[in-house]
């Protein structure tokens, strides 16, 4: 060079003490380059935002972001589950095709998981009643009244579960006496969402459900869960599994299926 410096001759220096610097920024006020990077080494590369006019889908999908689901740092959307189907389901519905990880949890135990940056998505989940850290505080859910149903079966097969089991009756007097009860609960810490989900789901249930509380442990928060027995559940659950095609987590629907088989219900 005809001024003796070297390479690296502009580190320490810029715009306001040095003529040559400032020339070049001049040069380049104004302009946008495109940087062309293969996909598969741009890990800044985003998939299309999640879309997020109402449909069954979604309101399903809403249903297990809401129980299993998390927001982290308003950007991003993580959802794990020990079932994988669940997460496949999850990725599926939003349109979607992150990576599932394998990790292993606290306990020991293996679980699944999805993830992925959506800024527009995190803000839409905010509107409607889910934000981060919504363990404890979510409520009600900004779901079209003719959703209910498909956000229920998300809620489901999130955090919930259908009990089908025969016990023996405390008569005394039989011993060979037996009685079979299928139940259906909905969890969560929150009291309010339950509240609010027990108040939807009374015009297809005929009832408002029990809420029944687990006393928390040291360190641990009251669990709230709200229970439907047999009558109700008889109502409810072939209104949640009334489209065959519609998503479901498949264990979950299975026992209510081998119910309605064996006491040969009808399938709607």
């Amino acid at each position: 060079m005809a001024t003796g410096e070297g390479k690296g001759w502009a580190k320490g220096r810029s715009a306001k003490d040095d003529l040559r610097i400032a020339k070049a920024a001049a040069g380049h006020r104004g302009l946008t380059y495109e940087q062309h990077v293969p996909p598969e080494l741009d890990r800044r590369r985003m998939s299309p935002s999640v879309d997020t006019t109402w449909t069954p889908t979604l309101a399903y999908a809403i249903g297990l972001m809401a129980t299993d689901g998390c927001v982290a740092d308003s950007d991003h959307v993580s959802f794990p589950s020990a079932d994988l189907e669940l997460v496949e389901l999850f990725r599926q519905c939003l349109g979607k095709n992150n990576t599932i990880s394998r990790f292993i949890t606290r306990t020991g135990g293996v679980a699944y998981r999805v993830q992925f940056g959506d800024v527009k998505f995190c803000r839409w989940l905010a509107t409607i009643g889910i934000t981060g850290r919504k363990s404890l505080t979510i409520a009600a859910l900004e779901v079209p009244d003719g959703l209910i149903l498909p956000l229920t079966r998300g809620l489901l097969d999130g955090d919930g579960s259908i009990m089908n089991k025969t016990a023996r009756a405390d008569t005394g007097g039989r011993s060979d006496y037996h009685w079979e009860y299928l139940r259906t609960k909905f969890v969560s810490a929150s009291r309010a969402h339950v509240e609010w989900l027990g108040d939807k789901l009374r015009p297809y249930a005929k009832e408002s459900g029990y809420i029944e509380v687990t006393r928390a442990r040291r360190g641990r928060h009251e669990m709230y869960a709200l229970r439907y027995g047999k009558r109700a559940s008889l109502r409810l659950l072939p209104l949640l599994y009334a489209d065959p095609n519609a998503p479901r987590l498949t264990r979950k629907w299975r026992v209510w299926d081998d119910y309605r088989s064996r006491h040969r219900l009808p399938t709607n």
